[in-house]
């Protein structure tokens, strides 16, 4: 089973992607912040990190840099979504393999999710 980490603090919007993507067959990790999601790092390796832009006590562009610096995890697919930051304002290559706008489509965001998955 595929596992996606999801680092996101509205739990709305974590209740509403672990439901979705569980029903995709996929194993979801969720974290409210980044100071659980470090807390946890070595559980064990995802297929794919979402991670949401603008959080308490972080921001997941700095997590995203984090990740790709880090040896064990660096070519994990990581999508970013946010909805304050446009895909143009974020360094893609540098970080990010794809973006997602909120509100989102949930459609789109399985799509993306399945395409960053099977590309790995």
């Amino acid at each position: 089973m595929k596992q996606i980490h999801v680092v996101e603090d509205d739990q709305d919007i974590r209740q509403i992607i672990e439901f979705i993507l569980e029903e995709e067959g996929y194993g979801v990790k969720l974290f409210p912040n980044v100071s659980t999601f470090h807390a946890a790092m070595n559980d064990n390796i995802p297929d794919l990190f979402l991670l949401d832009v603008m959080l308490p006590d972080g921001n997941g562009l700095e997590l995203c840099k984090e990740i790709r610096a880090m040896k064990e995890i660096k070519n994990v697919p990581i999508i970013v979504m946010s909805a304050h930051a446009r895909p143009e304002s974020i360094n893609m290559q540098q970080c990010a393999n794809d973006f997602i706008s909120k509100p989102f489509d949930l459609n789109d965001i399985l799509q993306k999710i399945d395409k960053q998955i099977t590309l790995h």
